[in-house]
C-alpha cells in the first residue's frame, strides 16, 4: 500500500530555435504533450513494474486533471479504489516545458493546505478498510507536504499498520519529518537531513553516521537509508553503517530517482532481504532511472542483469 501525495507529471516538449520578440525568452515550437503518474502514484507504478500488486491511497480534485489522473491509473493497471476525489482541492500537476533535452521551465498547479476534517476522516476510513480487506505486506508513506499526510493521518495509519504487523517505509519531507515514529525504514535525502537537523552535513561516512544516530535517537526508526544523489546511498541499521557508492552512469535526469529507491527498498524489506541487499538493490535501481529523461519506472529485467553483474564482480 502506497499512501501519500499523488500528482500528474506533465511534459510539454518541442524545439526552441529562436528568442521571442516580446521578451528575452525562448519560443518553444510545440511537438507533443505527455502526462505520467507522479508523486506517490509513481511509487505505485515502480512497485507494479517490479511485480508487486499495489494499492494507492491519495486524494485528487474533482476536476479535469483528476479525471485524467484516474485514466492514467487505469491505463497502467493500478486500481483506483484508494484514491478519493475532493471538492475542496485541485489535482496537483507539475508541467515541465522541455526543448530537446533541456528543461526550460516547470509550472506547478497545486494546493498544499491540510485535508479538511471531512476529507481526512473519509481518507482514513477508506485506507484502513483496504488494509483490513487486502493482504498488505508493506506500507509506504510518500510525503510531499501537499496536505494529504497530516500528523493525524500519519499517526493513525502507522498505528493501524503496526497493529497488523505490516512493515512501514517512509520517504519524508521537511514539514512532517519527525512525525514518522518507530517505522521500519526511513529514507530521506541528504538535503532533507540537513534541513531537519539544521546543520551542513557532508556526504562522508563520519558525518552521515552522526546524522543517522541523531535521526534514529529521535524517531526510533529501524533502518535509516539516506540517498546521496550521484554518490550513492548511506545505510544504518544499528549494527551496520555503510556508504554504497553508485556505479558509473550517464545522467540524463535525476527526477524520480527517489521514487525508485523507496519503491525497491520497501519491496525488499517486505520480502525479508538483509540491509546490505536492500541498499544494493535500491542503489542500482535509482542509478538506472537517472539515465532516462523524465520520471520513469524501473526496468526489472535490466535491474536483474545489473545485479547479476555486480555479484559476479564481487
Amino acid at each position: 500500500m502506497v499512501v501519500g501525495d499523488v500528482m500528474l507529471d506533465r511534459y510539454v516538449t518541442g524545439r526552441a530555435n529562436r528568442i521571442s520578440p516580446e521578451a528575452p525568452v525562448p519560443v518553444l515550437e510545440f511537438e507533443q504533450e505527455d502526462s505520467r503518474l507522479g508523486g506517490a502514484a509513481n511509487v505505485a507504478l515502480n512497485l507494479k513494474s517490479l511485480g508487486a500488486t499495489t494499492i494507492l491511497c491519495g486524494v485528487v480534485g474533482r476536476d479535469a486533471d483528476g479525471i485524467h489522473f484516474l485514466e492514467c491509473m487505469e491505463e497502467n493497471g493500478i486500481a483506483a479504489g484508494g484514491v478519493l476525489g475532493s471538492a475542496d482541492r485541485i489535482t496537483t500537476v507539475k508541467t515541465r516545458i522541455i526543448a530537446g533535452k533541456q528543461q526550460l521551465l516547470r509550472l506547478d498547479k497545486e494546493q498544499t493546505h491540510d485535508l479538511s476534517n471531512f476529507d481526512s476522516t473519509r481518507f482514513l476510513e477508506n485506507a484502513i478498510e483496504l488494509m483490513e480487506r487486502e493482504a498488505i505486506t508493506g506500507v509506504i508513506f510518500q510525503d510531499y507536504n501537499k496536505g494529504v499526510l497530516t500528523e493525524a493521518v500519519i499517526q493513525t495509519l502507522i498505528h493501524a499498520a503496526k497493529k497488523r504487523g505490516i512493515p512501514i517505509s517512509v520517504d519524508p519531507k521537511r514539514h512532517n519529518f519527525w512525525s514518522y515514529q518507530a517505522v521500519d525504514l526511513f529514507k530521506p535525502n541528504l538535503k532533507e537531513v540537513r534541513d531537519a537537523l539544521q546543520t551542513n552535513i557532508s556526504p562522508h561516512f563520519a558525518a552521515l553516521k552522526s546524522a543517522s544516530k541523531s535521526i534514529r535517537d529521535r524517531n526510533q526508526c529501524r533502518i535509516t537509508l539516506i540517498t546521496l544523489s550521484e554518490q550513492g546511498v548511506f545505510l544504518d541499521d544499528g549494527s551496520l553503517a555503510q556508504i554504497f557508492p553508485t556505479h558509473p552512469r550517464t545522467v540524463a535526469d535525476v527526477c524520480g530517482a527517489g521514487y525508485t529507491v523507496i519503491s525497491i527498498a520497501a519491496l525488499a524489506l517486505s520480502a525479508g532481504l538483509s540491509s546490505p541487499e536492500i541498499a544494493l538493490l535500491a542503489n542500482l535501481a535509482g542509478g538506472q532511472v537517472v539515465e532516462k529523461t523524465g520520471v520513469v519506472s524501473v526496468d526489472k529485467e535490466k535491474l536483474r542483469q545489473e545485479l547479476l553483474q555486480v555479484l559476479l564482480e564481487a
